[in-house]
């Protein structure tokens, strides 16, 4: 109450040396019984004073400055022909999710916050063929402490740099929410609503595509409406971590039938854009249109998997500064531990849908003749990589010289490796199989290989022992690859050693920040948005094998979609905050 009585001392002041006027803009409009008045509301902070027919000096002990609702964005609002609105500053559309640049997440590639608001993002062009969807993301709108109610009233100098902070996060939560909001709206009213795109697929398809993103829209809208609030109430904000909580608690479990939908959705998105000629143009008239960007409509349908992940990082920058035994820390902490959970919950849906359908499919598909049958499915077993390989002469005899020559695909699972050959698209033969703690794998650089390899192969060789088979005989394969899938092989089927924990400490490792979110095109890709951390194990050909410092998971990924963190204490912060936070949400 003391700093309450303060802050309206001192606007009473500023008010009275005014001669009792608010210096401001405001917008006119007419009384109850004449219209509802101007609604829009304008990209600056202003602050308004009812407008009255005949405006009247007020007394400075009643005249309070109204703040208005949103200074840091616009909502377009169609007005009826009666009203008339006289912004103070020209509208401005707000930018999409897929544009913005939350500084909560990248400071983590420097020693400082303060650049975050000049530093360029250079604009690369994307490889040839990634899925890269974003190209370049920029800051977003305005920070906190840059709206213009908040450099007035002079309480940037009355709190301290954590307590700054700590509203910018906040702030940032807010301002971000309501840009993923739009690009929602966007997916919604231009894609997912559009007739003409539905016309070109079948209900199954179109359900497929979108799934209850109509849920997730209805979800975000509530949870801005609540933190906007919370903004409109106080210019120093408390505390958001309640709201946080609430809905992520409560109603954000669309968001795990949603990402759980994933692996359907990528999957019938590829099909329909390879096969009708007709959905893919369509879909191009609509991604054409100024309000989605120039984006593809896959940036907009991965948001919600983005938004939830990042949500958790959001928060623990804005518990910095804070005392680690204070109510406040604890909530916070709690909010993180459900938002993480939320998280969890959406990965491990979407992989469980995923390899469920898999081991189904592939198990119709795989031949094993008079072979003793491997049963397939299995809770506990899943795909690592799969792929053709040319095979060429074996050093001895056995059943894979019969096939010298010709094309094998292997199928790599977690525990089993099973070669075949392919008799159609949908049926292969499996010439024999071994689990993963009978299989040895190693390079082969001598400039003598056993056989000439086949005009379409890289010539790079890799060594595969069999020690014992299903039929309990020893075999022995040497196969040729291209320079990085030759890598890629060798550390899927080094899967058991490269999960061993790794004895070099990980802040010493190279870590990169990644520039362009990649969607996973193969089992053995990490899938990565803008803003994640990779600790970078290794690498070849362009390609980089590396772990997502937030959840651990391994995978490769373009080299081209990432920038080095060439700052030891970023790196070293980086590893902290991370194994701090997987500490305190058990992730």
């Amino acid at each position: 109450w003391a700093g309450w009585h303060r802050e309206l001392a001192l606007l009473l002041r500023d008010l009275s040396q005014r001669g009792g006027h608010s210096q401001l803009s405001s917008c006119p409009r007419r009384e109850p019984s004449g219209g509802s008045g101007c609604r829009s509301v304008a990209a600056h902070s202003r602050t308004v004073s009812a407008p009255i027919p005949q405006p009247q000096p007020p007394s400075p002990s009643v005249l309070l400055p109204i703040r208005d609702p949103r200074p840091w964005l616009f909502v377009p609002v169609s007005p009826k022909p009666e009203e008339h609105c006289c912004p103070a500053f020209p509208p401005q559309e707000p930018r999409l999710y897929q544009e913005i640049r939350e500084r909560g997440l990248n400071s983590v590639s420097h020693e400082s916050d303060e650049d975050l608001l000049e530093e360029p993002v250079p604009d690369e062009p994307s490889p040839l063929g990634a899925a890269i969807v974003v190209q370049s993301y920029r800051p977003a709108q305005v920070t906190w402490s840059q709206l213009p109610e908040v450099l007035e009233s002079g309480i940037l100098q009355r709190i301290s740099p954590e307590e700054r902070k700590r509203q910018e996060a906040m702030f940032e939560i807010i301002t971000s929410e309501y840009s993923y909001m739009h690009s929602l709206s966007i997916l919604v009213g231009h894609f997912m609503r559009s007739e003409e795109l539905k016309e070109t697929m079948t209900q199954t398809e179109h359900h497929h595509l979108f799934s209850n993103i109509s849920d997730i829209l209805t979800v975000s809208t509530s949870f801005f409406e609540d933190l906007e609030k919370r903004h409109q109430e106080h210019l120093l904000i408390p505390d958001i971590s309640d709201i946080v909580e609430e809905h992520a608690s409560k109603h954000f479990t669309p968001y795990i039938s949603y990402c759980s939908n994933e692996v359907y959705q990528q999957r019938t998105l590829d099909r329909l854009l390879t096969t009708n000629p007709l959905f893919k143009e369509t879909l191009k008239q609509i991604e054409r249109k100024p309000e989605c960007g120039g984006l593809p409509m896959i940036s907009f349908l991965i948001l919600p998997m983005q938004r939830v992940t990042r949500l958790p990082l959001l928060l623990d920058v804005s518990s910095h500064g804070m005392d680690g035994h204070s109510v406040q820390h604890f909530s916070i902490s709690l909010v993180m531990f459900f938002s993480s959970q939320l998280v969890k919950s959406c990965n491990e849906g979407a992989r469980a849908m995923e390899r469920t359908e898999q081991m189904y499919t592939l198990q119709k598909q795989l031949e094993f003749g008079k072979k003793k049958p491997f049963p397939l499915i299995s809770v506990s077993r899943w795909l690592l990589k799969r792929g053709e390989l040319h095979l060429l002469l074996s050093e001895e005899s056995g059943k894979f010289r019969r096939g010298a020559g010709r094309l094998c695909h292997l199928f790599l699972f977690n525990d089993v490796l099973i070669i075949t050959k392919k008799k159609s698209e949908e049926s292969y033969t499996v010439m024999s199989y071994a689990t993963l703690d009978q299989v040895t794998v190693e390079k082969v650089e001598s400039s003598d290989p056993p056989s000439p390899p086949p005009s379409k192969a890289g010539g790079h060789l890799l060594r595969v022992v069999l020690e014992k088979d299903s039929e309990g005989r020893r075999e022995e394969v040497v196969l040729s690859a291209e320079t990085s899938d030759r890598a890629r092989w060798i550390a899927a089927l080094m899967h058991r050693e490269k999960e061993k924990p790794d004895p070099t400490p990980k802040g010493e490792l190279s870590q990169v920040e990644i520039t362009r979110a990649y969607l996973a095109k193969e089992a053995d890709e990490l899938s990565l948005q803008q803003a994640d951390v990779v600790l970078v194990l290794g690498g070849e050909d362009g390609w980089c094998w590396g772990e997502r410092l937030r959840d651990g998971e391994r995978g490769w990924f373009p080299q081209s979609c990432a920038r080095p963190i060439t700052s030891r204490m970023a790196a070293e912060g980086n590893v902290r905050r991370m194994e701090r936070l997987r500490i305190e949400t058990d992730v």
